[in-house]
């Protein structure tokens, strides 16, 4: 079997990544036409249908989701050693606008990997909820934005990953009884509003005990055995716990997407997008 194409294997993870052939074409610069003849030329070469079509879209199968993950695997790798041997280093800054729950949980080791491999590339990153971020003209100060978005709601973001929304406590402290103790951020939290929609729904009774937009003060509360809060499972700090209870209902999904503003260092922006989704998919 002849060694497959990179090129092939970028239009697959844009597809997927983007949710369209559509849409994969217009970021690559193909037509449509273009970009389903590459994804047939995988298919054919490795023998298996990478996609099942439901209804206009074109959703990844079991094997394209497999393929999808080493291809994007691949693909860092690649453009990493193709950045390392580039005569012109990366230069430039860069505006990141991140949810403040990942400011303190995920991002701290990441933008410091990426400031040991680019130092020339300065970053200056704000975090805030994701709604102050993604609102103009705020939205307009940034080169890039990660953002919390919910899976029904319409976005022009890159898909990232798709986490689980969990109930988050103390090991120290047992669970309250009723009405139900948060610990939340303000409002305009996606959290927030979807743990307070999923009580409502399955009438459970609860009060607000504590309120702050900064991760840390929420985990500091949870740890005195204020109440409990709903987090992104990947951002769950490593002092708390999950709580998995009858009485706490499902939270359901959450889409983490990337927001790619105008920009005077394309190159940068592009290398930092990249980076920050490969670490956020491990």
């Amino acid at each position: 079997m002849r060694p497959l194409s990179l090129d092939n294997l970028r239009t697959l993870v844009t597809v997927i990544e983007l949710g369209g052939y559509a849409k994969a074409g217009n970021k690559l610069g193909r037509s449509q036409p273009a970009v389903s003849l590459q994804i047939k030329k995988l298919e054919e070469q490795l023998g298996k249908p990478l996609f099942t079509k439901e209804g206009q879209r074109h959703v990844p199968n079991q094997d394209g989701l497999f393929l999808y993950k080493k291809a994007r695997d691949m693909l860092s790798i690649n453009d990493e050693l193709l950045n390392h041997f580039r005569e012109t280093p990366l230069r430039g800054r860069l505006r990141l606008g991140i949810p403040s729950e990942f400011a303190t949980t995920l991002l701290p080791g990441i933008i410091g990997e990426f400031n040991q491999l680019y130092p020339d590339v300065a970053l200056e990153i704000t975090s805030s909820l994701s709604k102050e971020l993604l609102n103009e003209p705020k939205s307009e100060q940034f080169d890039l934005i990660l953002a919390l978005i919910n899976p029904e709601q319409a976005t022009d973001g890159e898909l990232v990953l798709e986490d689980d929304l969990v109930w988050v406590g103390s090991a120290r402290h047992s669970l309250p009884h009723a009405p139900l103790p948060l610990v939340l951020a303000p409002d305009g939290c996606v959290y927030r509003s979807r743990a307070l929609k999923r009580l409502q729904e399955q009438q459970v009774n609860w009060r607000i005990a504590y309120t702050n937009a900064d991760l840390y003060g929420l985990t500091a509360a949870i740890q005195q055995g204020l109440g409990v809060t709903a987090l992104a499972k990947t951002s769950v700090p490593k002092e708390l716990e999950l709580i998995h209870h009858p009485s706490l209902p499902a939270l359901g999904k959450i889409k983490i997407c990337l927001f790619s503003q105008k920009t005077s260092h394309p190159q940068a922006a592009e290398k930092l997008a990249q980076f920050i989704k490969l670490r956020l998919q491990r």
